[in-house]
């Protein structure tokens, strides 16, 4: 059983390199990830069909697209749907690792972290010498976008928070919010797997989207009920909206801050992460 950091108050890579494999939420495809351990701070993201391209490190301004994923150009290649895996590495406390890739899009695998968490878990986690930096705020922010909304609020430690309100009645109004710890995030959000509602798949796939979305790796809401139950948390659309809002925040770095979103979307989220990258910048020292 892997034993997680308690906190995010220590910089850590991965131990051993380790792959997985499955098909893409949007473009249907096969491709394949590999994690291993890097030598600087932050996401590298390289390319195994391609090895002699220079790696490239994630940050907020290579969001490109927002539909449904966040999808990131990086000089000449796209990469879409990045923001569960992020969500596992940040999540679970490490600072700084290679993705390695051999197509355009991560794998969907059973639309959770779950399955991302279990391959850091194999992988291992190695302890650095440096302790990271986590952005602080001096001042609340609030950032609007139609009807949603994303508070960040200076505090001692993290939390995160979100609010979501749908017609469809088996999903209605829900509200969670947990202090973040590298356990409570296994425990509470990564297992949280992605929702769509049966109403909208007829035009997303027209539209050339969800080609590998299917009921064993997305929830899909039908008015009163789910097509395919059980759910793992009678709340769990909700706490998919955190994990991809941990996510998007992993392209800046997770805050010491109390985070919330309320109808949050990856455009709102990936927003938020700019302008936080934007307060990093100007920070002194």
């Amino acid at each position: 059983m892997t034993v997680w950091p308690s906190d995010y108050s220590q910089a850590w890579t991965l131990k051993n390199p380790v792959e997985r494999r499955g098909v893409a939420l949007h473009s249907g495809a096969s491709t394949s990830v590999r994690l291993q351990a890097a030598a600087k701070p932050g996401y590298w993201v390289g390319w195994l069909d391609q090895p002699s391209l220079p790696l490239v490190q994630l940050h907020p301004g290579q969001v490109s697209e927002t539909q449904l994923c966040t999808a990131l150009r990086l000089e000449a290649q796209r990469l879409a749907t990045v923001e569960h895996l992020l969500a596992a590495l940040a999540g679970t406390g490490v600072t700084q690792a290679e993705i390695l890739v051999d197509g355009e899009e991560i794998p969907l695998l059973d639309g959770s972290a779950q399955p991302w968490v279990e391959a850091i878990g194999e992988a291992e986690l190695a302890p650095l010498q440096a302790s990271p930096s986590p952005l602080t705020l001096e001042a609340p922010l609030t950032l609007q976008q139609g009807s949603s909304f994303a508070t960040v609020l200076p505090a001692d430690g993290l939390r995160v928070g979100a609010a979501i309100e749908f017609a469809d009645r088996a999903i209605g109004r829900q509200l969670f919010s947990l202090a973040l710890t590298p356990k409570s995030f296994v425990e509470e959000i990564a297992p949280a797997r992605t929702f769509g509602l049966r109403s909208q798949v007829d035009q997303l796939r027209a539209a050339g989207l969800i080609q590998g979305g299917c009921l064993d790796n997305a929830l899909v809401c039908d008015g009163d009920q789910w097509l395919n139950p059980p759910l793992r948390f009678s709340d769990e659309p909700v706490r998919h909206k955190i994990l991809d809002l941990i996510g998007d925040l992993a392209l800046v770095g997770l805050p010491r801050a109390h985070v919330f979103a309320y109808r949050g979307s990856h455009g709102l989220h990936t927003s938020l992460a700019a302008v936080l990258a934007g307060l990093s910048s100007s920070t002194p020292g």
